[in-house]
């Protein structure tokens, strides 16, 4: 901005809405002429284009711009449920509700066989529980891929399914006109 611009010549744009090509000095000084600073805003063009404008008041917009982008957007999770091989069908149904939870809310989930000891020796298990588990969800989630054993570990990661427009109902009853107006 302003003398550090290194240019010969730039496309000025003035809050007026002219624009001229002018030498980078002429231009910088009619807009400190106007109270403003010039600031490249398209260095590769050629010339480039620079624009005089109140560059505090711009630093204040953009951060205001970049802080509602933020605010508007959603971050995704992975939530991370653990089982071990002879999980409980109790346990099994209450860890199975946090993921139907979990995946309505837009998270997608992890569940994890953990083996420990001995019980690596029935992988199989494991297997077939991530596999009832991801039956389970294909209600509200959609399995990425076939569990996998890592370690002494076997997980699946489940995605939430895309969420559909609510339909609205067809028939719905039209309310009764009010007294005193035909219908």
């Amino acid at each position: 901005m302003n003398e550090a611009i290194r240019a010969p010549q730039v496309r000025a744009v003035f809050p007026d809405g002219s624009v001229e090509v002018m030498p980078t000095q002429a231009a910088v000084r009619r807009a400190q002429e106007m109270g403003l600073d010039l600031i490249v805003i398209a260095p590769t063009a050629d010339p480039p284009v620079a624009k005089a404008m109140d560059y505090g008041q711009w630093q204040y917009e953009k951060k205001k711009k970049d802080h509602e982008a933020k605010k508007k957007q959603h971050v995704i999770l992975v939530k991370e449920i653990k089982f071990r091989p002879n999980t409980d069908d109790h346990d099994y149904d209450f860890k199975k509700k946090n993921a139907i939870r979990f995946l309505k809310e837009g998270n997608r989930v992890k569940a994890v066989v953990q083996f420990r000891g001995r019980e690596i020796a029935h992988v199989d298990l494991g297997q077939k529980l991530l596999n009832r588990f991801s039956a389970d969800l294909k209600e509200v989630g959609l399995a990425e891929a076939n569990p996998k054993l890592e370690g002494r570990n076997a997980h699946v990661i489940i995605s939430p399914l895309k969420k559909d427009a609510p339909a609205k109902p067809k028939d719905a009853p039209k309310p009764p006109p009010p007294a005193g107006q035909p219908a």
